[in-house]
């Protein structure tokens, strides 16, 4: 599945057709705020001030394949279930956690609408595992794709915006 393909916005040949891109950040985030005392970006969660993020994935079908799109979203959490989550964080049996609710913090380029405050549910995962977000079953573009997959040529015209953002 992962064979390349014939880029239309740039026209060269990419090896490789990607499955995934991350964001590195909740949508909220800025650089300034690593000065903050009252915030903190780690890999898998971030703190500004009272509010705080869990790293995740979104997971998408790939029809026709065993393979699935990702994408690597922020979502917010509750103090309550933040906490819960960061207590159980290297325990053993976490994935037995009933979904957290929480608000996806990521900007998705490729949707319109935005994809910003999306309801979710966050499904905890095994150790070392990142948590599966679940997004409310809605008609946003988003979550259709997410309940039904996505072709290739779909998983193409999303890597060719992400790859050659317009100006």
């Amino acid at each position: 599945m992962t064979a390349g393909f014939q880029c239309a916005t740039c026209g060269q040949w990419h090896a490789e057709l990607p499955l995934s891109f991350h964001a590195p950040a909740p949508h909220q985030w800025f650089p300034e705020l690593a000065d903050d005392d009252s915030c903190a970006l780690f890999e898998d969660q971030c703190i500004i001030g009272d509010a705080q993020f869990v790293r995740g994935l979104v997971q998408i079908p790939v029809v026709g394949s065993d393979e699935s799109f990702e994408w690597g979203v922020w979502v917010s959490l509750s103090a309550d279930n933040f906490q819960r989550m960061t207590d159980l964080w290297q325990t053993s049996g976490r994935e037995s956690e009933p979904p957290y609710f929480g608000w996806l913090c990521t900007a998705l380029p490729v949707y319109d609408p935005p994809t910003l405050m999306l309801k979710t549910a966050v499904h905890t995962r095994p150790v070392g595992s990142r948590p599966l977000i679940e997004l409310e079953p809605t008609d946003h573009p988003l979550a259709v794709e997410q309940r039904e997959g996505v072709t290739r040529a779909r998983v193409q015209q999303i890597a060719e915006a992400l790859l050659h953002p317009a100006p």
